[in-house]
């Protein structure tokens, strides 16, 4: 795989000081990794099926302090061919309560890529760090009118009365997620091309349901010639590479969340597939290796 840094046009977005944007090729289709920030969570979500203090000497060892942690927000955006297709949307400005994220359409700005460009837009979920970019004031007008929205019919189906009895979030997070993904499916319902196990959006870009993380959770394959990637959306987190069994809180159904997890490392492993994931930090370019029972994260070496 090149990991070619291609240029983009536009202005850097004022007082940062640290790269938000990534690009690499996949074959002959370019993809671009943007942040839209990081929110800061609770330690507890990361492994609510352990003692405490087993989860306290993982953050310990991990350099990581003990109650809140930085939860980085990725974002894809692939061209193949005639089409320009965006992977999430980041969180937009559904939570108030994460002032460091919500920067994705500064951040396309910056790189030069228009709202206008954009002809497709896949989402892994409808959790509102997926969906929130797209309902930030003014985000809709500035997309086509015709511009596709992707998302496996399941997913749908469950956000019309969702389930988070399974889950073990922050208290204030479900009625969140409820009225984004309300929002969400009033204003882009009409735009909605649903699938039910696997669609190609575009030469090359394939999109996989795997469940777990939501009923309707999906990863996003991209291949041409020989070059694999794949975004993983919130089916591997940081974490998951030492402990994949162990249970985030924002799960639906924990168990079948590791499931997936562990299936999907697995696949990685073998292939040698480039792996990009929303919450791996920034820009979570790298492969995966097997390390006994648990698995190895291997960053790719940025290309300047």
């Amino acid at each position: 795989m090149s990991l070619d840094i291609t240029s983009h046009r536009g202005t850097p977005v004022p007082n940062e000081l640290v790269p938000s944007r990534y690009a690499l090729r996949v074959g002959e289709i370019d993809v671009l990794v943007v942040s839209d920030g990081v929110l800061l969570l609770p330690t507890a979500t990361l492994a609510t099926n352990v003692d405490p203090s087993v989860r306290a000497a993982w953050l310990e060892d991990m350099f990581l302090p003990p109650d809140r942690f930085d939860w980085p927000l990725n974002v894809l955006v692939v061209r193949s061919g005639s089409q320009t297709i965006l992977v999430d949307s980041g969180l937009g400005d559904e939570y108030p309560g994460f002032p460091r994220a919500g920067q994705l359409a500064l951040r396309l700005a910056a790189a030069g890529i228009e709202l206008a460009s954009v002809t497709d837009v896949v989402l892994t979920h409808m959790h509102m760090d997926h969906v929130g970019g797209l309902l930030v004031d003014g985000v809709k007008n500035r997309l086509r009118p015709d511009v596709r929205v992707h998302v496996s019919a399941t997913e749908v189906a469950f956000w019309a009365s969702p389930d988070f009895s399974h889950t073990s979030m922050p208290s204030p997070v479900p009625k969140v997620l409820r009225s984004a993904a309300k929002r969400f499916l009033n204003e882009y319902g009409s735009q909605l091309r649903t699938f039910d196990e696997e669609h190609e959006v575009a030469p090359g870009v394939v999109v996989r349901r795997t469940g777990g993380h939501t009923p309707g959770h999906s990863v996003v394959h991209v291949a041409s010639g020989d070059d694999r990637l794949t975004f993983a959306g919130d089916a591997i987190f940081p974490v998951g590479f030492d402990h994949p069994d162990w249970h985030n809180g924002f799960e639906h159904d924990p168990e079948e969340a590791a499931r997936v997890r562990i299936m999907l490392l697995r696949e990685l492993a073998a292939t040698g597939a480039t792996l990009v994931a929303t919450h791996l930090p920034f820009p979570s370019v790298g492969r995966v290796a097997v390390a006994g029972d648990a698995f190895r994260w291997v960053p790719a070496v940025w290309d300047f």
